[in-house]
């Protein structure tokens, strides 16, 4: 795809845009098991059964040995039909002959025999794919093949579209090896988008800045204005995740270079800077200014984590269209010694631990070789002044 039609330079300088390419807890061991498992996941599990730590532990060595001996039948040549652990842990076995019960029973395992099983129920599921594919079904949330019930539940929100009566014709039409729940509740993606992460609008991409609430608790993320200049759509790795609300550029005209964009529900801005492996990501405590000569870094998704210092605030530069058009004056700007490049526009500048702003702009030819500290310069929205401008407050960890 194109650069950018808004590819500008301040003195030489340009907006970076680019084009679209499309833990806490206890040891968490069980020694005499032999079987390591991460502390982190060992802690969440814990929490959510409602179980110690080593309750958790032990309960995974079980679910492991089970699982375990339920090859090793498979191997021996034992047909199933689908398995699940219930309530209880218990490794469940569909079976559909005695010989095959007794077998699993004999290993210790649970076996039921059941009405249809896991190979007739991928079917039917495969069935409902293919009619969700010809026509989309709104109104119905999800459709599974449910082990436990026996069943391909389809879960449904509204049936009151066409195609919605359509789809739970076809899903019926199979009797009880179907399972329909009705009043479920809508869904919608769910991201968790690191600043700094590659965002997409109308075939070109900039970089995620800070996520941020209003005082009813409306998600926002606060970016350069120019990313969002239109009000466009923004993607997240293919998925739309926000919409273009607000904007303080426009091209030609004097202008701010700040924006916000609403979340849609569900999604959030981390509070965590990604920096693309190149060191630990920094947490956000707040967004108190950096005095100039102080040392930031930004992350982007062209040039990645980059790092250099706080040159001067109340920066002016000029951008101009590459088209042609007339030139855009931006006010109200940073500079840094920090290194950019075309699609780092938007993208999250932070010292320490406390959120800087967003990139505007850089040199049009500048290049950053790969390099965290690779020499060059660029201009970045201050955070604070967006916050205050739009009403917003920081979310951090």
């Amino acid at each position: 795809m194109r650069i950018s039609r808004k590819k500008i330079a301040a003195l030489a300088v340009a907006v970076l845009l680019s084009p679209a390419t499309v833990v806490s807890g206890a040891q968490a061991a069980d020694d005499s098991a032999g079987t390591r498992y991460d502390a982190a996941m060992i802690s969440a599990l814990a929490t959510s059964l409602g179980v110690s730590e080593q309750a958790a532990v032990e309960r995974l060595d079980r679910e492991a040995g089970q699982q375990r001996t339920l090859s090793s039948l498979e191997r021996q040549g034992v047909a199933t039909d689908g398995s699940f652990f219930n309530a209880r842990g218990e490794l469940v076995v569909n079976t559909d002959n005695a010989k095959a019960s007794r077998e699993v029973e004999g290993a210790g395992l649970r076996a039921r025999t059941v009405r249809h099983g896991e190979n007739e129920l991928n079917k039917v599921k495969a069935a409902l794919d293919d009619a969700a594919l010809r026509r989309t079904p709104t109104g119905v949330s999800s459709w599974e093949v449910d082990l436990a019930a026996d069943t391909v539940t389809v879960k449904v929100n509204d049936s009151d579209s066409a195609s919605a009566r359509a789809f739970l014709d076809k899903a019926r039409s199979y009797g009880d090896a179907v399972r329909v729940l009705s009043d479920q509740p809508d869904l919608a993606p769910q991201a968790t988008i690191k600043p700094g992460a590659e965002m997409a609008f109308n075939g070109f991409v900039c970089s995620v800045g800070y996520g941020a609430r209003d005082s009813a608790g409306r998600q926002y993320l606060v970016t350069a204005g120019h990313c969002i200049e239109d009000l466009p759509v923004l993607s997240y790795q293919g998925t739309r995740f926000a919409q273009g609300t607000n904007s303080r550029f426009a091209m030609g005209s004097r202008s701010v270079d700040m924006g916000i964009a609403r979340l849609d529900a569900g999604n959030t801005i981390s509070t965590v800077v990604g920096t693309y492996g190149r060191a630990t990501e920094p947490s956000v405590l707040g967004s108190r200014r950096a005095a100039s000569g102080s040392t930031l870094c930004k992350s982007g998704r062209t040039t990645f984590w980059t790092c250099g210092r706080v040159n001067s605030y109340n920066v002016t530069v000029t951008y101009s269209d590459p088209n042609g058009g007339p030139n855009t004056v931006v006010t109200g700007l940073a500079s840094s010694s920090v290194c950019t490049q075309g699609g780092d526009s938007g993208g999250a500048y932070i010292s320490g631990n406390q959120a800087q702003g967003m990139t505007s702009g850089g040199p049009a030819s500048q290049r950053c070789n790969g390099s965290v500290n690779a020499p060059g310069s660029s201009y970045f929205q201050p955070l604070d002044d967006a916050l205050t401008h739009y009403g917003l407050t920081l979310n951090t960890a």
